[in-house]
């Protein structure tokens, strides 16, 4: 496979995991998908700023949530997000450290 092809294919599985997540389970919170997978949809709108921004491309946080979300991200917490139990954000806490502030963000 040549790599424009690759670059294409990649592109493709990023689009469609970003439906996924969108669109077909808009009730997975990312409080849970950080909690099991360590990574939740600010962190791909995060990497995706952060390869804009290698690329010589200005976007800060917020633009890149709502290239992203397709939104300002305060609209779709305000559409999507519940509550999360005191567990729940216990356990965010822990895997945020692991997953997050261990990559030096």
């Amino acid at each position: 496979m040549d790599d424009q092809t690759r670059i294409e294919i990649e592109a493709a599985a990023f689009r469609r995991l970003q439906k996924h997540l969108m669109e077909d389970r808009q009730d997975v919170q990312n409080i849970d998908l950080m909690n099991l997978g360590g990574f939740c949809r600010n962190c791909l709108a995060r990497w995706y700023q952060e390869a804009a921004n290698e690329r010589g491309i200005e976007m800060t946080k917020e633009e890149g949530r709502e290239a992203y979300y397709g939104m300002p991200y305060d609209d779709w917490k305000n559409l999507n997000q519940t509550h999360a139990s005191p567990e729940k954000q216990a356990a965010f806490e822990v895997a945020f450290k692991e997953n997050v502030l261990k990559e030096g963000n």
